[in-house]
């Protein structure tokens, strides 16, 4: 973007501009925006920010964000720890939380297998799950990825792993429509897609 009257200005716009879904427009207006703020508002949001890339780390049972080694969620007696629900990313996480209808434990992938996009079963968190199940105390394991090609992809080669170290695989069930996402359904469709699961089945 031409005609930028300071270069401070301009690089601002350049690094919010890297934010996703954030165009050259939009951050032009976003770093105006802060200008007008006062500088110690400014500066708690700088401050904010670096924290959360310096302070924030991730659960070393599930990858789950966390203040600690082991996430709030993992350290809970109350859950059943022998439930895990798999999914891609820590906003389905979030987004199964909401529904409060879920009690197990989860482990995040970090993503689906994607030969198109070069992502590979080593490229996620499937090992770390399978030597999660590895004792087999593991009751249950639930897929709750994406209804796509790549979710349903995802699940089947996990479930060739560990198949003979859990007692139970089972699906969401469809209520969430084929191609969407998680954190996009809505709570009641969540939860009863959760409560409704199904057997994992081969076809």
């Amino acid at each position: 973007m031409s005609n930028i009257p300071s270069k401070i200005l301009e690089q601002a716009v350049e690094e919010i501009s890297n934010l996703p879904g954030i165009g050259k427009r939009t951050s032009l207006r976003l770093a105006l925006h802060l200008l007008k703020w006062e500088k110690g508002e400014v500066e708690r949001l700088a401050k904010s920010l670096t924290k959360l890339r310096n302070d924030i780390t991730y659960c070393s049972i599930c990858h789950n964000i966390s203040n600690t080694s082991v996430c709030e969620i993992c350290n809970n007696t109350k859950r059943d720890k022998d439930l895990i629900c798999v999914v891609e990313d820590i906003r389905d996480v979030m987004a199964i939380e909401n529904t409060t209808q879920y009690k197990g434990v989860y482990h995040i992938l970090g993503g689906v297998i994607s030969p198109m996009e070069g992502v590979g079963p080593d490229d996620l968190n499937i090992s770390s799950l399978i030597a999660r199940t590895k004792d087999g105390t593991t009751s249950e394991i639930i897929f709750a990825l994406s209804t796509t090609i790549e979710g349903d992809t995802t699940s089947y080669y996990i479930y060739k792993q560990l198949k003979q170290n859990v007692k139970k695989v089972s699906v969401i069930a469809r209520g969430v429509a084929i191609g969407d996402n998680l954190e996009y359904a809505d709570e009641i469709t969540l939860a009863r897609s959760i409560q409704n699961r199904l057997p994992f089945e081969i076809e």
